[in-house]
């Protein structure tokens, strides 16, 4: 009979497979922490970071925009009546003065109305001088008249003087007397009528002149008007400054009213800048503004500000001194930095990249100690140009990174900083 003999096992010593299991839980404990460390501290070299102190001060908040220069006095110059380009004197970018000519039309139809203008006044003129000699002819007749009736009224009066002592001594009858007396009363009140009727023919001759020369400036208005006409045909600038935009070619047939010219000041200029809607509200009239030519920076001040948004921007007018320098000139290109306030005792960085005005950020802090940046929360304030309050979360000389790290501050915490 066999019997079967069991093997002992032996003290004290693990199975392969124990020791198996051992092992390979060693390494899953080793590839989780190194998983971790991995993921909870990255690299970065010092030279691709931008680093800045926080500090602490008064802070002025900058608007920035951009624009141009624009003529204060602009004139936009249209015909007056149908013409022809005769001639194109000036081109666009010409400096002129007020009576420099820019362009010179042709109409020979109001030459026309000219010479017929002129033949009417003329007429209107004779008229009135015959006009004149007519009533002073009347004058002259009236006058003679009333001379002979005067000379008779006085003949009159002396014989009824005569005949009155004649009448009482019965050598002249009654009758006869009588008869001399009315005549002279006759003569009399002929002599009052005439100078009654001498007084209304000269407040006629008078209204009869009036009309007269009322006809004559009539006729000389239409003649200045006529006149000015066939002068806007020679096409100036009216006052000095630079051809902005001449409308017209060589030739063109223009009808009234159409563009020709826009003449625009060289010295007198304003700003017109662009700023984003987020901050424009910030912004009010007599603010001062730098305005930067890219060769001159030039302090103006704000002075209206357009109510209509484009473009997710306002559009800004800064008023500019007289005396500008010489790079100021119209339609040129100028970047504007308005001062909106100032504030005071405040803590503030560098603005980070892509952050907003009372935000609150994730920003990485440096340890100068152990040369790594931790992670912390940010509370920011007002923008002023390129800096931004800081409200909580640093103290003055923490050093920040102010560069943009937004794909880091999703996968750790921890920055590693090689020097």
């Amino acid at each position: 009979m066999d019997v079967v003999k069991q093997k002992k096992k032996a003290n004290g010593l693990l199975s392969p497979n124990t020791l198996l299991g051992l092992g390979a839980t060693v390494l899953l404990v080793a590839l989780v922490f190194w998983a971790n460390e991995s993921a909870s501290s990255v690299s970065v070299q010092r030279g691709d970071i931008l680093i800045d102190n926080v500090k602490r001060g008064d802070l002025k908040v900058i608007i920035e925009g951009y624009g141009s220069l624009k003529s204060a006095r602009q004139q936009l110059i249209t015909t007056f009546s149908r013409a022809t380009v005769k001639e194109i004197v000036l081109k666009p970018g010409a400096a002129v003065q007020a009576n420099s000519i820019i362009v010179q039309l042709e109409n020979p139809e109001l030459q026309q109305q000219l010479d017929s203008a002129k033949r009417d006044l003329s007429q209107a003129g004779a008229n009135l001088r015959q006009l004149k000699l007519n009533q002073q002819r009347e004058k002259l007749n009236e006058s003679s008249t009333l001379a002979q009736i005067s000379a008779d009224f006085e003949s009159a009066s002396l014989k009824e003087v005569a005949e009155k002592k004649l009448e009482k001594q019965g050598i002249v009858s009654t009758l006869t007397y009588q008869q001399t007396r009315l005549h002279t009363q006759q003569l009399g009140k002929r002599i009052n009528i005439l100078k009654q009727r001498m007084f209304q023919l000269g407040l006629v001759h008078k209204e009869a002149i009036n009309i007269g020369q009322e006809r004559v400036l009539q006729q000389e208005g239409l003649l200045n008007i006529s006149q000015a006409r066939l002068d806007k045909l020679t096409v100036r600038a009216g006052f000095d400054g630079v051809l902005q935009r001449l409308s017209v070619e060589l030739g063109q047939s223009l009808s009234p009213g159409q563009e020709v010219a826009l003449i625009g000041s060289v010295t007198d200029l304003i700003a017109l800048i662009r700023v984003p809607q987020s901050q424009a509200q910030q912004i009010m009239i007599g603010q001062t503004t730098i305005i930067d030519t890219r060769r001159d920076k030039i302090v103006g001040v704000v002075s209206r500000i357009d109510p209509i948004v484009a473009n997710n921007t306002v559009e800004i007018e800064i008023a500019l001194p007289k005396n500008l320098p010489a790079s100021a000139r119209p339609m040129l290109s100028v970047d504007g930095t308005i001062t909106a306030d100032t504030l005071t005792n405040v803590k503030y960085i560098q603005r980070p990249a892509n952050v907003k005005d009372n935000s609150e950020i994730s920003i990485y802090r440096v340890n100068p100690d152990s040369k790594d940046a931790q992670l912390i929360s940010l509370k920011l304030g007002r923008q002023a140009g390129r800096y931004i309050e800081i409200k909580q979360g640093a103290a003055v000389n923490d050093q920040l990174i102010v560069s943009d790290l937004s794909n880091l501050k999703t996968t750790t915490t921890t920055l590693a900083i090689d020097y």
